[in-house]
Protein backbone atom coordinates (compact mmCIF):
# COMPACT_ATOMS: atom_id res chain seq x y z
CA UNK A 1 0.00 0.00 0.00
CA UNK A 2 1.11 3.43 -1.40
CA UNK A 3 1.61 6.44 0.84
CA UNK A 4 -0.71 8.79 -1.03
CA UNK A 5 -3.66 6.31 -0.80
CA UNK A 6 -3.48 5.98 2.85
CA UNK A 7 -3.21 10.05 2.81
CA UNK A 8 -6.37 9.87 1.03
CA UNK A 9 -7.78 7.44 3.56
CA UNK A 10 -7.24 9.26 6.66
CA UNK A 11 -8.32 12.40 4.93
CA UNK A 12 -11.73 10.96 4.29
CA UNK A 13 -12.06 9.29 7.94
CA UNK A 14 -11.37 13.21 8.93
CA UNK A 15 -14.59 14.30 7.18
CA UNK A 16 -16.39 11.48 7.86
CA UNK A 17 -16.06 11.38 11.98
CA UNK A 18 -14.80 15.33 12.27
CA UNK A 19 -18.35 16.26 10.55
CA UNK A 20 -20.13 12.88 11.21
CA UNK A 21 -20.30 13.16 14.73
CA UNK A 22 -21.30 16.80 14.62
CA UNK A 23 -24.34 15.62 12.49
CA UNK A 24 -25.42 12.94 15.24
CA UNK A 25 -24.57 15.84 17.89
CA UNK A 26 -27.35 17.95 15.84
CA UNK A 27 -30.08 15.48 14.98
CA UNK A 28 -30.47 14.79 18.55
CA UNK A 29 -30.70 18.71 19.20
CA UNK A 30 -33.36 19.43 16.73
CA UNK A 31 -35.29 16.10 17.77
CA UNK A 32 -35.20 17.75 20.95
CA UNK A 33 -36.53 21.02 19.68
CA UNK A 34 -33.05 22.92 20.89
CA UNK A 35 -32.81 23.68 17.37
CA UNK A 36 -28.75 24.04 15.42
CA UNK A 37 -26.34 23.50 18.53
CA UNK A 38 -23.11 25.48 18.62
CA UNK A 39 -19.91 24.47 17.87
CA UNK A 40 -16.77 26.34 18.32
CA UNK A 41 -18.79 29.49 18.23
CA UNK A 42 -20.13 28.70 14.73
CA UNK A 43 -23.87 27.04 14.24
CA UNK A 44 -24.27 23.15 13.35
CA UNK A 45 -25.15 22.83 9.73
CA UNK A 46 -27.55 26.23 10.26
CA UNK A 47 -27.07 29.72 9.00
CA UNK A 48 -25.45 28.71 5.46
CA UNK A 49 -26.44 29.33 1.96
CA UNK A 50 -29.48 26.61 2.37
CA UNK A 51 -31.36 29.28 5.02
CA UNK A 52 -30.49 31.67 2.72
CA UNK A 53 -32.03 30.29 -0.49
CA UNK A 54 -34.82 28.93 2.06
CA UNK A 55 -34.28 25.63 2.76
CA UNK A 56 -34.06 25.25 6.80
CA UNK A 57 -31.96 22.75 8.63
CA UNK A 58 -34.11 19.94 9.25
CA UNK A 59 -33.69 16.34 10.32
CA UNK A 60 -33.71 14.72 6.70
CA UNK A 61 -31.14 16.56 5.62
CA UNK A 62 -28.38 16.54 8.23
CA UNK A 63 -29.45 12.69 7.97
CA UNK A 64 -28.34 12.78 4.47
CA UNK A 65 -25.20 14.66 5.09
CA UNK A 66 -24.98 11.82 7.59
CA UNK A 67 -25.31 9.35 5.12
CA UNK A 68 -22.90 11.11 2.95
CA UNK A 69 -20.18 11.19 6.14
CA UNK A 70 -20.58 7.41 6.98
CA UNK A 71 -19.86 6.97 3.16
CA UNK A 72 -16.77 8.38 3.40
CA UNK A 73 -15.61 6.52 6.05
CA UNK A 74 -16.67 3.52 3.90
CA UNK A 75 -14.49 4.58 1.00
CA UNK A 76 -11.42 5.41 3.56
CA UNK A 77 -11.56 2.15 4.88
CA UNK A 78 -11.55 0.50 1.03
CA UNK A 79 -8.92 3.01 0.01
CA UNK A 80 -7.01 1.85 2.78
CA UNK A 81 -7.17 -1.53 1.76
CA UNK A 82 -6.04 -0.98 -1.80
CA UNK A 83 -9.30 -1.08 -3.30
CA UNK A 84 -10.22 1.00 -6.24
CA UNK A 85 -14.44 0.65 -5.07
CA UNK A 86 -12.86 3.26 -2.04
CA UNK A 87 -11.32 5.72 -5.36
CA UNK A 88 -14.48 5.00 -6.87
CA UNK A 89 -17.25 5.66 -4.05
CA UNK A 90 -14.89 8.77 -3.01
CA UNK A 91 -14.80 10.08 -6.94
CA UNK A 92 -19.02 9.79 -6.97
CA UNK A 93 -19.87 11.08 -3.30
CA UNK A 94 -17.95 14.22 -4.58
CA UNK A 95 -20.76 15.90 -5.57
CA UNK A 96 -23.03 14.96 -3.18
CA UNK A 97 -20.39 16.43 -0.78
CA UNK A 98 -20.38 19.33 -2.23
CA UNK A 99 -23.80 20.28 -2.07
CA UNK A 100 -23.49 19.56 1.26
CA UNK A 101 -20.14 21.63 1.92
CA UNK A 102 -22.07 24.44 0.16
CA UNK A 103 -25.29 24.63 1.71
CA UNK A 104 -24.30 24.29 5.31
CA UNK A 105 -20.89 26.87 4.53
CA UNK A 106 -18.60 24.25 5.54
CA UNK A 107 -15.07 25.29 3.99
CA UNK A 108 -12.54 22.85 4.75
CA UNK A 109 -13.59 19.30 3.27
CA UNK A 110 -13.42 21.05 -0.06
CA UNK A 111 -10.30 21.33 0.32
CA UNK A 112 -9.49 18.13 2.02
CA UNK A 113 -11.70 16.82 -1.12
CA UNK A 114 -9.23 18.31 -3.75
CA UNK A 115 -5.93 16.77 -1.73
CA UNK A 116 -7.50 13.72 -1.04
CA UNK A 117 -8.50 13.44 -5.00
CA UNK A 118 -4.97 14.45 -6.20
CA UNK A 119 -3.47 11.61 -3.70
CA UNK A 120 -5.83 8.89 -5.44
CA UNK A 121 -4.86 9.91 -8.88
CA UNK A 122 -1.47 9.59 -7.99
CA UNK A 123 -1.53 6.47 -7.11
CA UNK A 124 -4.64 5.03 -9.23
CA UNK A 125 -2.26 2.23 -10.69
CA UNK A 126 -1.84 0.64 -7.39
CA UNK A 127 -5.31 0.00 -6.62
CA UNK A 128 -6.96 -3.29 -7.41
Amino acid sequence: MNLPLRGAAVLLWFDALGFGIPCVMAIRSLLSGQGIPMLMGFPAYGGGPFESHGIQTTVPLVVAFLVVCVLEGVAGWLLWGGHREGAILAFALLPFGALFWWGFALPIPPLFAIVRSLLILLDWRSLH
